[in-house]
């Protein structure tokens, strides 16, 4: 026995008498749509954790960022390089860059032109040697360096405008060309 004006058997909730039918307005979901809103909002929800952890496991990964592609060969621990860098502090949220007062190129703000040596794991931030590692000699990139792979919570640096200047818990971003290793010719 149904109701006339909705698609629901006749019971308590839903229809007394034909006169309550036709002006009853709401009509009572059945079990199975309860069960399929649910399902559909805990998908939802499940899929929301998962996009919200993968954007932290992303923010807190090394990114390179090629500029210009390398011909040499692949960095590796086993050298020490000479580089032009230029560091800049990250805004994540709309990804503009400000410079953080140190590059050893004169075309951004050194006095001359005066490559960076390092090598690979010696007393590097962990974020630079991930980054490095994923280049060749030759190449331009952009060094992506969340602020867990920098320099943490330490601020670097002087505040007051003495030199470079990195606050705490600062994203980092190296404009970073490897010349090639030290001693030879550079590429």
């Amino acid at each position: 026995d149904r109701c006339p004006k909705s698609r629901y058997k006749k019971d308590a909730d839903c229809c007394i008498s034909q006169r309550t039918c036709q002006k009853l307005t709401h009509k009572r979901p059945s079990k199975m749509a309860f069960s399929s809103s649910f399902f559909r909002l805990t998908v939802f929800l499940v899929l929301l954790a998962q996009i919200q952890f993968l954007s932290t496991v992303v923010a807190e990964e090394v990114r390179v960022e090629i500029i210009q592609p390398g011909n040499g060969p692949p960095i590796t621990t086993s050298h020490r390089y000479t580089s032009h860098v230029t560091l800049y502090i990250e805004n994540t949220s709309n990804g503009s860059k400000t410079k953080a007062g140190w590059s050893t190129r004169q075309s951004d703000g050194a006095t001359t032109d005066q490559p960076f040596t390092f090598q690979p794991g010696v007393n590097l931030i962990e974020g630079w040697t991930e980054g490095v590692l994923q280049m060749n000699e030759g190449e331009r990139s952009w060094l992506h360096v969340p602020a867990e792979k920098g320099y943490g919570e330490r601020p670097m640096g002087d505040p007051n405008g003495g030199g470079f200047y990195i606050p705490g818990n600062s994203d980092l971003v190296f404009d970073i060309e490897i010349l090639g290793k030290e001693g030879e010719q550079e590429l």
